[in-house]
């Protein structure tokens, strides 16, 4: 209908409120209803009566979208409508039918409004994205699988969002083994476009019901010059695995991955087991001769770990005198008139010591030292309080206190044959890391070779000088292989020949002309990276250093050393993070997972540590 010679009605004259989102038109005479949102156009004369444009409003997406912030003020103006709507000055019919209208138009807004936030604007409830996000919820904090079918979160569920549609146990579980492979493969893309070498440690967990599991943990410094680490397996041990066995299971994970080839060096801990397991895991790769070196800096023991050790046989040896201080802290401590009179025998005696007597944590090993530390200032006290209190009768005797005063330098053979224990275990893993560990000194710029000439004569004594010699030799040996296997050796010193399309075979045979290249260029005056970088001086020691972005600002002047530096500044010297660096016991698998088939817990272990990686980077 053509409007464009109608004439708007004075709507202050209509009655219903519904006139507040309509405009009156009358053409001739015929009246048309034109609503103020989307401008359609319905009967407006008096005999149809105002529910057609109720309905209308009711429907009208405009009109809602429009008045959902209205709405929302609205409601928190609740009283002052109700009281506006019962000033209308309306029959009690009309009134009625009017607020079941508005009833209707609020309720048609609340539902467009909670659609709006629940989807983010998209006018649709995505349940798949749902459902992962839950499966990731889950993954990322830990949370029980079964907690999807406990009735207090359906509840709350239902109530958050209706149109989700609960999941059962085994549909979570899928949909968590679903977000596995898809973050495995990202895990993969990162793997394959590695700069360097890759790293692992291998840590076993206790599970419940005596289970294990083998965590390999890959470390490697990435193209930005910073240092990572992500969990590439979390596999159920069998305790009736034999040693072959075991590597096996090793190299399988290695080949999964398809990095056997990008391995630089394996972190264990020490024992006669993993002596075995090193061994034949390094034959097989020495074979392939994807290590560098032989494998010289292939195996890496944690030194946690030999710390651990080595403590756990100082506190077996003292393992009277702790129980006897734990005991005496428990009598002081009882009540607080054994403790008025404890702290009564301190002050008699002159303990000048501002620390409290503290029991320990019998699996965080530094809490006892701290316990047996704090005891020792109030050894007065302790004797003291024992010739006075006829109750109390666990104090430690002279020889105890003097074993932890002195143990060190002590004569007492139970002393000085727990501290040779002690040693052979550090000697054993010193000679096994050392040359690592010195590499690793070298390419810090602050210290070069100067930090191995000046400590190594006080470890060494006389033969200094040939371990100093032993260890450069170790440097310029991976230096060259790193030189040779180089894509840049081209254009260092023409130090590299390759035939393109040669066989493996033929390559291998030209590794030695590789290394003869080499050296004669060197014989010749040729300065390679390593020269350089010995020759020039050190760089200033300050509290800001970082050693990694270094190497990332002067790889340019050192293309084939900043290689080596990534893959030797990668390599973990211990399994442990800080904070479980003091435990005397392992890690431990969450109680609500240990329950679940190996390859759920694999797939929850992995992927919680891939998702906290990507959300920390």
């Amino acid at each position: 209908m053509d409007l464009s010679d109608a004439v708007i009605v004075n709507s202050s004259r209509l009655k219903s409120v519904v006139w507040n989102d309509f405009d009156r038109v009358k053409k001739g005479d015929t009246c048309v209803a034109v609503c103020r949102h989307c401008k359609k156009k319905l009967s407006g004369s008096s005999t149809s009566g105002t529910s057609h444009l109720r309905n209308h409003l009711i429907r009208c997406q405009r009109r809602s979208n429009h008045g959902i912030p209205q709405y929302i003020a609205a409601r928190e103006k609740k009283k002052e409508r109700t009281l506006a709507l019962a000033n209308l000055n309306l029959d009690q019919e009309q009134r009625k039918d009017e607020m079941l209208s508005l009833a209707n138009v609020r309720f048609e807004q609340e539902q467009h409004l909670k659609d709006e936030l629940v989807n983010g604007g998209t006018g649709s409830f995505d349940q798949r994205r749902s459902q992962f996000d839950l499966a990731r919820m889950i993954i990322l904090h830990g949370y029980p699988l079964a907690m999807v079918e406990h009735f207090g979160f359906r509840v709350f569920v239902k109530n958050m969002q209706p149109l989700f549609e609960l999941v059962t146990f085994s549909k979570a579980e899928a949909d968590c083994i679903e977000i596995y492979m898809k973050e495995k493969q990202k895990v993969n893309e990162v793997l394959d476009k590695l700069p360097g070498k890759i790293s692992l440690t291998a840590e076993l967990w206790a599970a419940y019901g005596d289970v294990e599991y083998l965590c390999l943990t890959a470390h490697y410094i990435d193209e930005s010059w910073l240092l990572k680490k992500m969990v590439l397996n979390f596999s159920l041990i069998d305790p009736s695995h034999t040693e072959d066995m075991r590597s096996d299971v090793i190299m399988t994970c290695l080949m999964d991955w398809d990095i056997d080839r990008k391995l630089f060096s394996m972190t264990f801990d020490s024992c006669s087991t993993n002596d075995n397991i090193v061994f034949r895991i390094r034959d097989r790769l020495s074979q392939n001769r994807f290590l560098y070196c032989n494998g010289q800096f292939f195996d890496v023991r944690c030194v946690a770990n030999v710390i651990n050790l080595m403590v756990q046989d100082a506190l077996e040896a003292l393992s009277d005198v702790t129980h006897k201080i734990r005991e005496s802290i428990q009598h002081f401590k009882s009540t607080q008139a054994m403790q008025a009179k404890f702290n009564e025998v301190a002050e008699e005696v002159k303990v000048q010591s501002q620390k409290s007597l503290c029991l320990d944590n019998s699996l965080r090993w530094n809490s006892t030292y701290i316990m047996l530390e704090v005891a020792l200032e109030y050894r007065e006290a302790f004797s003291l309080l024992q010739e006075n209190d006829p109750v109390y009768t666990m104090c430690p005797s002279d020889t105890e206190w003097e074993r932890l005063i002195e143990w060190c330098q002590n004569s007492d053979q139970c002393i000085s044959s727990l501290a040779s224990k002690m040693r052979n275990k550090f000697e054993e893993y010193w000679e096994r890391c050392s040359s690592g560990l010195a590499v690793a000194a070298i390419l810090d710029p602050r210290f070069k070779m100067k930090l191995v000439e000046y400590y190594y004569p006080q470890i060494y004594g006389s033969s200094a000088s040939e371990r100093v010699d032993d260890v450069f030799h170790c440097v310029k040996e991976l230096y060259n292989e790193h030189s040779i296997c180089s894509p840049l050796a081209s254009h260092d010193q023409g130090l590299s020949w390759q035939v393109d399309g040669s066989s493996p075979a033929s390559r291998d045979r030209l590794m030695g002309f590789d290394k003869y290249l080499h050296e004669t260029a060197h014989s010749e005056g040729m300065k390679s990276d390593l020269d350089k970088y010995l020759e020039e001086p050190l760089f200033p020691r300050n509290v800001d250093f970082n050693i990694l972005n270094w190497w990332k600002v002067h790889t340019p002047r050192y293309p084939i050393l900043s290689m080596m530096a990534r893959n030797v500044l990668a390599v973990p010297m211990s399994k442990f993070t800080s904070e479980f660096a003091f435990n005397t016991g392992g890690r431990v698998l969450r109680r609500n997972w240990s329950s679940l088939s190996p390859h759920t817990v694999q797939a929850l272990v992995c992927s919680q540590d891939w998702i906290r990686n990507e959300l920390e980077s």
